[in-house]
């Protein structure tokens, strides 16, 4: 029988994950966390950790919210540095980005739907 509620502790269930702890990937599927509605994230950055390549959604919308520290995330027309608590950027499928935590932070990241092989990284584009 599917539990009505669940709880634990998001840093400790997404380690296997690179944080990720609700989503398509979770088992077993009648697990009220494994749904393909959703993802969600708890990441905890060291300062100067990076995603070294441009990546992008192919189907799915991000909401980034800023826990503490400061996170620099880079679109192909803007960059956007979190720095306050609460701040957030949503950005919508098909938008390339790439990030650096500038001090040591703390993410937490929504993504909607939650498909499979949805999140590619686009080697040969360069950061300008």
């Amino acid at each position: 029988m599917q539990p009505k509620v669940v709880y634990g502790n998001a840093g400790v269930e997404g380690v296997n994950r690179w944080g990720w702890f609700i989503g398509h990937f979770i088992t077993p599927e009648d697990d009220p966390r494994s749904t393909e509605m959703l993802e969600v994230k708890w990441a905890v950055h060291k300062a100067g950790e990076s995603r070294t390549e441009w990546a992008v959604n192919n189907q799915a919308a991000t909401l980034s919210i800023l826990i503490d520290g400061e996170f620099r995330l880079q679109f192909e027309d803007r960059e956007i540095l979190l720095s306050r608590e609460g701040d957030y950027v949503l950005w919508c499928a098909g938008v390339s980005h790439w990030w650096v935590a500038e001090s040591d932070c703390t993410i937490l990241t929504v993504r909607w739907p939650s498909k499979p092989g949805d999140s590619v990284e686009l080697p040969g584009v360069s950061k300008s």
